[in-house]
């Protein structure tokens, strides 16, 4: 085996681990009703978030690349005080963001079994499934299978694109009005739909936390240029991703009448039932399978990702003393994120919402402090962004405040 290719393929892994992350909420969930709702109306938004976000996530990998650390490390050598302000930050949000990836998988699981169980079980049985299986260290032999159940979801879903673009855009049905953007529930949708589009720009400091790991799996330390080109072939895949989720929504289910459920159960029947119109009924078990595997594996990175997140956070602010372990974080988080699916169970949307509108709130402050870490001088003036990706920084956190404020301006 060529002797690049054999260490790139030692490299390669956390930008795939990234990608199979953002297939989840915000790709089967919130492009797919944006498809639904406003059809094509909102693609530029897709795009938009997409490559105004894209040097906040690139910064994290970049800064990783260049000392061997997560960009967390760089938080906490700027000041112990922006790490402790991370710290409220994530413990503000990753109750409901695991709350909202679980609420979904534990309606597709619902849907797959055709058991009548509520949502809450469901999703009760998949965090005692994912924490044992991130505690007894068996998910990086899992993750394979996951990745391969996610590329037959990856195919399903380009498959039913084509065969809608082939059988044509059907008419809207008779006294159909289509949702406007410019209103008050429309702008306070498009927010939500950016707020994790591809992801949220706080969980930028997974991809560090998972190339550390990686090093640590096979005791290969990459090149700049191949932690760049692994993390960007994953971001890639995720963005064109969103425009084909997109797509499949648009093509197939708006102008129908028919709205997305806010039960998890329905909502899973109405999203597999999307795939069913354009490719066929036999299609089900295979885009049912597909579609909950690859959510149960975003339940099971983003309970990875806090739980390395935390347990990062509290030995940096206690230099080195290990207060609350990995393990115990992620019970707490599973245990934390249950209880709030149990007060929205019948609730998806606001549920969805909710979180992805507070992971944009915070997106610029989080956008900061990667944007600091990068140019500190901690990293040697080679690993720097060059002059463009510099420039494209500036304009993602001038477009991360403006619609934080629109938010603000459109609450009050």
């Amino acid at each position: 085996m060529n002797y690049k290719l054999k260490n790139f393929l030692k490299t390669l892994g956390p930008g795939i681990v990234f990608a199979g992350m953002c297939i989840g909420v915000s790709h089967l969930v919130q492009s797919t009703r944006a498809g639904a709702d406003y059809g094509f109306t909102l693609l530029i938004a897709v795009l938009a978030a997409n490559l105004f976000k894209y040097p906040f996530f690139e910064f994290s990998s970049r800064y990783t690349s260049a000392t061997g650390k997560s960009i967390l490390d760089g938080y906490y050598k700027q000041g112990k005080w922006i790490l402790w302000i991370y710290a409220f930050m994530t413990l503000a949000t990753m109750f409901i963001v695991s709350a909202a990836v679980t609420f979904v998988a534990a309606g597709l699981l619902g849907n797959l079994l055709g058991i009548d169980l509520s949502a809450d079980i469901w999703a009760a049985i998949i965090f005692a499934v994912s924490v044992l299986i991130l505690a007894s260290g068996k998910y990086s032999a899992m993750d394979g299978l996951l990745k391969v159940v996610s590329i037959v979801l990856l195919i399903s879903t380009i498959t039913a694109v084509v065969a809608a673009l082939l059988n044509g855009r059907s008419e809207p049905v008779n006294g159909f009005v289509p949702m406007e953007v410019m209103s008050t529930g429309g702008i306070v949708f498009l927010i939500a739909l950016m707020g994790w589009m591809p992801t949220a720009v706080d969980m930028s400091v997974w991809t560090g936390l998972w190339a550390e790991a990686r090093v640590e799996q096979t005791g290969y330390r990459p090149t700049k240029k191949e932690t760049l080109l692994d993390f960007n072939l994953g971001y890639i895949i995720t963005a064109v991703l969103a425009v084909i989720f997109l797509s499949l929504g648009a093509l197939v289910m708006y102008g129908s009448g028919i709205e997305f459920s806010n039960s998890a159960s329905l909502f899973a029947g109405q999203l597999i039932g999307l795939y069913t119109e354009s490719i066929g009924d036999w299609s089900y078990i295979i885009i049912a399978s597909a579609a909950f595997s690859t959510m149960f594996s975003t339940s099971i990175t983003v309970l990875d990702g806090y739980g390395r997140t935390m347990d990062r956070i509290v030995l940096l602010l206690f230099e080195g003393k290990r207060r609350v372990s990995y393990y115990v974080w992620i019970i707490l988080l599973a245990v934390g994120s249950y209880l709030i699916i149990s007060r929205f169970l019948n609730d998806l949307k606001s549920l969805v919402d909710m979180a992805t509108i507070v992971s944009f709130i915070i997106a610029p402050f989080a956008a900061f402090l990667n944007y600091k870490a990068i140019f500190s001088s901690e990293v040697d003036e080679q690993f720097r962004p060059p002059q463009w990706l510099k420039i494209l920084g500036i304009l993602g956190l001038i477009f991360l405040i403006l619609f934080s404020l629109v938010y603000f301006y459109i609450l009050l």
